[in-house]
């Protein structure tokens, strides 16, 4: 096997050589695409509405405080319906006890995704520390 570095003729050849020319672009579009930044997940939030002046909030519990969301997209603390902006005003308040209290979080069975990546988020940036979540043994299969 003899390789021809021209014609028959022994005239040089003419032609480029487009080999690394095409293996150079395959790279370059292989690095783009690694490159490219992968879409994020976005949850919209909504602002939370102003409440009366006059309503007290829910008292919170020195030992343990439940965080309720209902199928309806409301949050109750301790049986008591509050806005995301009281959630996070007792959260901070929890944090000031000498005992930081007990947090439970119990979605309803059809409470929707949306609160609940909020209301997480919510706590998540509270800095609370003892958290659970309670309730699940209503959905365990046997």
């Amino acid at each position: 096997m003899a390789m021809s570095g021209g014609k028959d003729d022994g005239s040089p050849m003419m032609e480029m050589n487009t080999t690394p020319l095409i293996d150079v672009m395959l790279v370059l579009l292989i690095m783009f695409i690694i490159t490219i930044p992968v879409a994020t997940h976005s949850v919209d939030i909504d602002l939370p509405v102003a409440q009366p002046p006059d309503t007290p909030p829910p008292p919170v519990d020195p030992v343990k405080n439940k965080v309720v969301l209902t199928q309806d997209n409301k949050i109750l603390w301790n049986d008591t319906q509050i806005s995301d902006r009281t959630l996070l005003d007792n959260l901070k308040l929890s944090l000031t006890y000498p005992v930081e209290p007990e947090l439970q979080f119990e979605p309803e069975e059809n409470a929707a995704y949306d609160l609940s990546v909020k209301v997480l988020n919510v706590i998540k940036g509270s800095n609370v520390t003892k958290f659970g979540f309670v309730g699940n043994e209503k959905y365990a299969y046997f």
